[in-house]
């Protein structure tokens, strides 16, 4: 059985940082034929949209970032701990949302598992 815990959402700043973590259970990583799990997020009155992905397989792969993102959030795992990261920096008040971790078969979706969330809020 799969299974997504985050972790790390809270208060920040305009132009601070935090650093979400995804805890997996049930994923095979560091192996070939594996899976992707990618961050999204909702903000009040908006879809959910897929932010960053990154396969779960062992090759080097820099990420999958949708273009508001780009530059500012850096996605990564952890083979070992089964966990994924998302660090992001410069926050700004349009990032403000729930913050969901999620797995499936590919970097594009779909997304078949989801963590319950965190909330991010960036104050101006």
């Amino acid at each position: 059985q799969v299974q997504l815990v985050e972790s790390g959402g809270g208060l920040v700043q305009d132009g601070g940082s935090l650093r979400l973590s995804c805890a997996t259970s049930g994923l095979t990583f560091g192996t070939y034929g594996t899976m992707a799990v990618g961050w999204h997020r909702q903000a009040p009155g908006k879809e959910r949209e897929l932010i960053a992905a990154i396969p779960t397989g062992p090759m080097t792969y820099q990420g999958y970032y949708k273009d508001s993102v780009k530059g500012r959030f850096t996605i990564s795992r952890d083979n070992s701990a089964k966990t994924v990261f998302l660090q992001m920096d410069n926050l700004n008040t349009e990032d403000t949302a729930v913050y969901y971790c999620a797995a499936g078969q590919r970097v594009g979706g779909p997304y078949k598992h989801w963590g319950q969330g965190t909330q991010v809020t960036v104050s101006s």
